[in-house]
């Protein structure tokens, strides 16, 4: 698999997203997805958030237990 480089600046900010929640759930999920425009990659302020999914990797859950097992 190739890796595609980023550029932050092209990026939408999670934190800018605004969901109306009102809306039906398939209708907040159409306006997240046209918002954030890719899912798997977005920033949170200066952070880049890149989602990853390998078939044999650790859960979230997981990861999150070595990370906090490790401060």
């Amino acid at each position: 698999m190739t890796e595609r480089k980023v550029i932050k600046n092209d990026l939408v900010d999670i934190r800018n997203i605004e969901i109306d929640e009102h809306l039906p759930r398939e209708e907040r999920i159409l306006s997240f997805i046209n918002q954030i425009k890719n899912p798997y990659c977005f920033k949170v302020g200066d952070v880049v958030v890149n989602v990853k999914y390998s078939e044999n990797g650790q859960s979230l859950e997981e990861c999150f237990k070595n990370l906090i097992t490790a401060i």
